[in-house]
């Protein structure tokens, strides 16, 4: 069994200040801001939505099909992909603008700056789904959001059971766009500050909107997790990491298990509860595609 996953494919750019941004950046000078930091420390690692999902799925036994769309600069990503057995069949290559790019700059006490450029991520909506007989599941994450509104629309009409999981691309949408995505999904997922933003805008309490789809998971970072079916909530307890490394593509690790699960025909409470296993693995290793998951699918 097969699973589409809808989102970004992107190269991360981690830079380390060693010092402390609330000391370089004065709040009675912000109206001219002009600041510099010294990072010492820098790597490149391979990231985006759809990327780290199938990287985590795969690791799994699962067989993701990662859809999306990568720049002129992919010829990496792309060999990286392949040869971690991951097909690429449903990755576009678009030669006139970069791969998508999250340039992220962190200090001593774990602030972040970042910056995202999308660049190919925004032609991703020219891929498009159809049935096929071996793909039975999908996801919509956060990618371009022509791409996240067509392709919702096609796993619908193709018979596929999805998941939508808005992320960061949430704020793109309006109330009546973000129920329409509802109704058309099989099974919602989102963080506590989004599940707070998702009912805000379409004015539907956590449990209604469970209601509408076969479950709804909010998860609570290392509170573990709330599983809403038909309006009744179930707690998943968090699973205590080994170290506390890196939190990139912590989220990402556990939808890939939560797609592994589903494709078992396991309970949401029981995809929940390895999903929770496999972020707490993932946060203990540096970058979200450089954890084993050997052994893990219980």
């Amino acid at each position: 069994m097969a699973a589409v996953i809808c989102g970004s494919l992107a190269f991360d750019t981690i830079m380390t200040f060693e010092g402390r941004f609330a000391e370089q950046i004065l709040p009675d000078q912000l109206h001219i801001l002009n600041v510099s930091f010294l990072v010492p420390a820098l790597r490149r690692d391979f990231g985006g939505c759809a990327g780290n999902i199938a990287y985590s799925l795969k690791q799994l036994g699962g067989t993701p099909l990662p859809m999306g769309a990568v720049g002129s600069d992919g010829a990496d990503y792309l060999q990286r992909l392949q040869q971690l057995g991951i097909a690429t069949e449903f990755v576009l290559r678009v030669d006139d603008t970069y791969t998508a790019q999250a340039m992220i700059m962190t200090d001593r006490d774990n602030n972040q700056i970042t910056a995202f450029h999308p660049g190919a991520m925004m032609q991703a909506h020219r891929m498009k789904i159809a049935a096929r007989p071996d793909i039975k599941l999908g996801m919509i994450s956060p990618d371009g959001r022509d791409a996240m509104l067509q392709h919702a629309e096609q796993f619908k009409a193709a018979g596929i059971p999805f998941v939508f999981d808005p992320g960061q691309g949430l704020p793109m949408f309006g109330g009546d766009e973000l129920a329409h995505f509802i109704d058309l999904a099989t099974w919602v997922t989102v963080n506590d500050y989004e599940g707070k933003m998702l009912s805000e805008r379409t004015g539907w309490s956590t449990a209604e909107i469970s209601r509408r789809v076969q479950g709804l998971v909010v998860t609570l970072g290392g509170d573990g997790c709330e599983v809403w079916v038909n309006g009744e909530v179930t707690r998943v307890a968090p699973e205590k990491p080994q170290a506390i490394v890196d939190p990139t593509g912590c989220g990402d690790a556990w939808r890939g298990a939560l797609l592994y699960g589903l494709e078992q025909g396991w309970t949401l409470a029981r995809c929940a509860q390895l999903g929770n296993k496999v972020g707490a693995i993932k946060i203990a290793a540096r970058g979200p595609q450089n954890y084993t998951l050997e052994g893990v699918k219980s």
